[in-house]
């Protein structure tokens, strides 16, 4: 479980195809693998990459490799990585945590594509284009995470969502240098997805 708070940013290093997906050797920030023996990423820990929960599968100094499958990458935007690009990381969250963004389950619902962006001074809205699936468990005012970052959702329509990134968001995440066409990762609040359920079985 995440947060949706990202922690810092990485840097893919490799990207080795293997015969069911794809290895990803990442350098994550320093802290994440230089600190105490309680923060310290190890193997086998779960890490938020891009919104998409992986496990850590071997470290190395400074990095870290993940194994994306057949069924992540259709489903998120790790395929489309390369080397020197840039990615969100969160560790996954401690029971004695402080929640500051929502219940983030690193389970990524599909992918979006950035639609539309208007600038206002350094605050931008930004616009995403899904699928009706997507779309339909979404609320205004309500949560969702794009490429692992929480944020609320500001206008909803039958194929598009809207939200507003503050500067900070902007200098702290991979959202700040998405351009028209990106592809992002998005999953919806998990609240919307139960709900659906039931109704659906009522």
């Amino acid at each position: 479980m995440f947060t949706g708070l990202v922690e810092g940013l990485g840097t893919v290093e490799r990207v080795v195809t293997e015969s069911a997906g794809v290895r990803l050797e990442i350098r994550l920030p320093a802290f994440m693998v230089n600190s105490s023996t309680r923060d310290r990423i190890s193997i086998g820990d779960s890490i938020c990459i891009n919104g998409c929960c992986l496990t850590a599968i071997e470290w190395n100094d400074e990095t870290v490799s993940f194994q994306a499958g057949v069924e992540t990458l259709s489903k998120t935007n790790l395929g489309e990585l390369r080397i020197a690009d840039v990615v969100n990381v969160e560790r996954s969250l401690p029971v004695d945590g402080r929640l500051g963004g929502h219940f983030v389950q690193g389970h990524v619902d599909g992918v979006g594509r950035v639609s539309k962006i208007d600038r206002d001074a350094d605050w931008i809205t930004m616009w995403f284009e899904v699928s009706p699936d997507l779309a339909r468990l979404m609320v205004s005012k309500g949560s969702v995470a794009v490429d692992g970052v929480s944020l609320t959702v500001v206008t909803v329509s039958a194929t598009k969502f809207s939200v507003a990134l503050i500067p900070h968001t902007l200098a702290v995440t991979t959202l700040g240098g998405r351009e028209v066409g990106s592809t992002v990762n998005i999953e919806t609040d998990i609240l919307g997805k139960y709900v659906q359920r039931l109704l659906a079985q009522s």
